[in-house]
C-alpha cells in the first residue's frame, strides 16, 4: 500500500512537494484493501432504524472481495468484461465493486433511480455481460433482459429468485485466496455515465490509476485521518461514491459510515446518526445542508464533526452561513467532475472564503482560460481549464467512450475544458459562474445563473430556484427565474416585486430576474442537477 505520511497537509508546502507517483501496475483491492491491518475497521454499516450496526474489518473485506473476484472468473467473466451494478447503500456494494476491481472486471455503476429503459441503454452501450442488483431492481432487469444480447448473468444481492444467482451463494462457493489477476494502472476499471443536463449521458472511462489519484482528494480537500469516521451522502451510482465511500477513506485508513437511509430524505434521522455514531468528517450537497439547517439543530450534539465538506453542486454562501451559525463549522467547498478527481477545493489549513470554490489541488495546473487557451487575468470570467501535462494529470480521463472511438473535443489548446466557467481572484481562489452554455447575455452583460440563484436563496420565501435565459427583442436575453416557495408563502404579484427588489440589493441590479415563475418543483436529472434545458423550453 502506498504510504502518505511524508506528504505535507499544509497547502503551500503540498503544492511544492506533492508529486503523484503512478506505478505501472496497480489494483486498489490488492494494493490497498489487502495491505491494511486485517483487524482495522473499514466500514460501519447502520440499518435504517439504527438498531442494527455491523462493523466490517479490512480482513473481512479482503476475504469477501477475493471471493467475488473468483466468482466472476467462475462465471466466465474475463478481465475487461463489464458488469453493471445497481445497489443501495449496503455492505455488499463494497464487495461487488472492489471484488470486480480485483478480477480486472469493469464495473458500470448505476443509480438506484434508474428505470428499466435506463438500465437497458447502459447495458447495450457497454456490452455488459452481467448485472448485480439488489432485490427491488430485479423486475426492471427482467423486463429488458431480452433486449440485451450481451447479458449472460443475473446476480441479485437480495433473496433467491427464479432465473437469478444470489450473491451469497456465489461467495460461499468461491475461495478467499487472492486472485492471480494483475492490472496495469492504465487498464480500464470502471465506466460512469455522466448525468447530462442538456443531452444524453456520456460514457466516462476510469482506469485503475483513478483510484490511486484520489489520494489527493483525501489528503488535501477531505483532510482524512486514520481516526476519522467519514460519512458522505450520495447514491452509490454516482462518482461521488468513489470519492466519499471507496477510494480516499479506505486508502487513508478512515472508517466509512454506511447508512441505509430512507428513500425520502429525513433530516432528523441524519442528524441523529451524526450524534449517535460521533461522525467526525461529513460531506453533503448544499441542498442537504439547507434542509438540515431548517431543523432545530440545537437539539442535537454535533460536536464530533471536525471537517464539513460540500460538493455535488455549487455551494451557495447562504448554505455556508446557515451551517456555521448552527454548528460553528465552515463548509469547505470542493469542485470536481466524473471525468476527474477533486480539482479545486478549500483545502486543509486554507482560509475558507464563503462562496469560493477554493484553489487548485496540488498536482494540477488549473486556470481560468479563454476560448483560445490563453490564461485570463484575475476577475475575468472564462473556462475552467486543466492543463494537459506530461505525466498526465492525476485522475483525469482521456476522452468519452463512443462507438467511433474516444471523443476528445474537450481537449484543445493544451487544456481540458471542463465545460464550467469561473473567475479567479488575485489570491488564486476560484469563484464558480456556471456551465459554459448556461451563461446569460443580456444587453452586453454576461450574467451567471448561479449568482442570481444564490441571491434568491437568501430570501426566506425561496426554497429552491433555477435561472435561465429568456429571449427578449431589445436586450437579446433577459433573466427568467423559476422559484419553489418555502412553506407558508403564497405566490402573487407582490411577492414577484419583492423578490426582484431583493435581488437588486443582493447583487448587481442588472442581474435581477425580469420574469419570475412560481413552480411546485424543478425538473432535474436523476443525479439531482437542474435541467435548465427543460426550463428554457417552457413558454
Amino acid at each position: 500500500m502506498p504510504g502518505f505520511g511524508h506528504i505535507p497537509r499544509d497547502y503551500a508546502r503540498a503544492v511544492e512537494a506533492y508529486t503523484p507517483d503512478m506505478p505501472e501496475f496497480f489494483n486498489f483491492g490488492r494494493d490497498v484493501v489487502d495491505a491494511h491491518p486485517p483487524g482495522r475497521i473499514a466500514i460501519t454499516a447502520v440499518s435504517e432504524d439504527m438498531e442494527t450496526v455491523r462493523d466490517i474489518s479490512f480482513g473481512e473485506l479482503s476475504s469477501l472481495t477475493n471471493r467475488f473476484a473468483h466468482a466472476l472468473a467462475q462465471l466466465g467473466l474475463a478481465p475487461g468484461a463489464h458488469v453493471m451494478v445497481v445497489m443501495e447503500r449496503v455492505p455488499g456494494w463494497f464487495t461487488v465493486m472492489l471484488g470486480a476491481n480485483k478480477a480486472g472486471v469493469v464495473t458500470v455503476p448505476g443509480t438506484t433511480l434508474l428505470t428499466a429503459r435506463d438500465i437497458a441503454w447502459r447495458v447495450q452501450a457497454t456490452g455488459a455481460e452481467a448485472v448485480v442488483v439488489t432485490g427491488k431492481h430485479c423486475g426492471k432487469v427482467e423486463t429488458i433482459a431480452a433486449e440485451c444480447p450481451s447479458l449472460r448473468h443475473l446476480i441479485t444481492a437480495g433473496p433467491a429468485r427464479d432465473g437469478w444467482r444470489t450473491l451469497d451463494d456465489l461467495l460461499a462457493a468461491a475461495p478467499d485466496t487472492p486472485p492471480a489477476v494483475r492490472t496495469r494502472a492504465t487498464d480500464l476499471m470502471m465506466v460512469y455515465f455522466t448525468s447530462g443536463t442538456t443531452s444524453a449521458p456520456k460514457l466516462v472511462p476510469r482506469d485503475h490509476s483513478y483510484a490511486l489519484a484520489h489520494a489527493a482528494t483525501g489528503l488535501f480537500w477531505m483532510d482524512l485521518r486514520e481516526d476519522d469516521l467519514h460519512w458522505t451522502l450520495t447514491d452509490t451510482g454516482w462518482a461521488k461514491a468513489a470519492w466519499g465511500k471507496l477510494y480516499p477513506p479506505l486508502m487513508l485508513g478512515a472508517r466509512v459510515l454506511l447508512y441505509d437511509a430512507p428513500e425520502r430524505f429525513d433530516a432528523a434521522a441524519h442528524l441523529a446518526v451524526i450524534e449517535r455514531f460521533r461522525v467526525t468528517s461529513f460531506c453533503a450537497p448544499p441542498t442537504v445542508y439547507r434542509m438540515l439547517a431548517q431543523h432545530d439543530l440545537g437539539g442535537y450534539d454535533l460536536s464530533s464533526i471536525r471537517r464539513s465538506l460540500g460538493s455535488g453542486e455549487p455551494l451557495n454562501p447562504e448554505a455556508i452561513r446557515v451551517w456555521q451559525r448552527a454548528t460553528g463549522h465552515l463548509i469547505a467547498d470542493g469542485y470536481g467532475q466524473t471525468e476527474a478527481i477533486c480539482l479545486i477545493g478549500n483545502c486543509a489549513g486554507m482560509e475558507i472564503r464563503p462562496g469560493a470554490m477554493g484553489r487548485p489541488l496540488p498536482g494540477f495546473d488549473i486556470d481560468v482560460i479563454g476560448d483560445d487557451g490563453a490564461r485570463l487575468p484575475p476577475g475575468e470570467i472564462g473556462h475552467i481549464g486543466v492543463r494537459v501535462t506530461d505525466p498526465w494529470p492525476p485522475g483525469l480521463f482521456d476522452g468519452y467512450i463512443t462507438p467511433e472511438g474516444r471523443d476528445r473535443r474537450a481537449f484543445r489548446n493544451g487544456w481540458y475544458y471542463t465545460g464550467d466557467t469561473a473567475r479567479r481572484d488575485a489570491d488564486g481562489y476560484f469563484w464558480f459562474i456556471g456551465r459554459a452554455d448556461d451563461l446569460i447575455l443580456s444587453a452586453g452583460y454576461r450574467i451567471s445563473p448561479f449568482e442570481v440563484e444564490s441571491a434568491l436563496l437568501e430570501h426566506p420565501a425561496v426554497a429552491e430556484s433555477a435561472v435561465v435565459a429568456a429571449p427578449d427583442p431589445t436586450r437579446g436575453q433577459i433573466v427568467r427565474a423559476f422559484v419553489v416557495l418555502a412553506a407558508g408563502h403564497e405566490p402573487d404579484a407582490a411577492l414577484v416585486a419583492e423578490l426582484q427588489d431583493f435581488c437588486k440589493r443582493q447583487t448587481a441590479p442588472y442581474k435581477y430576474p425580469r420574469e419570475i415563475d412560481f413552480v411546485t418543483e424543478l425538473p432535474k436529472t436523476v443525479s439531482g442537477k437542474i435541467r435548465r434545458v427543460a426550463l428554457r423550453a417552457r413558454g
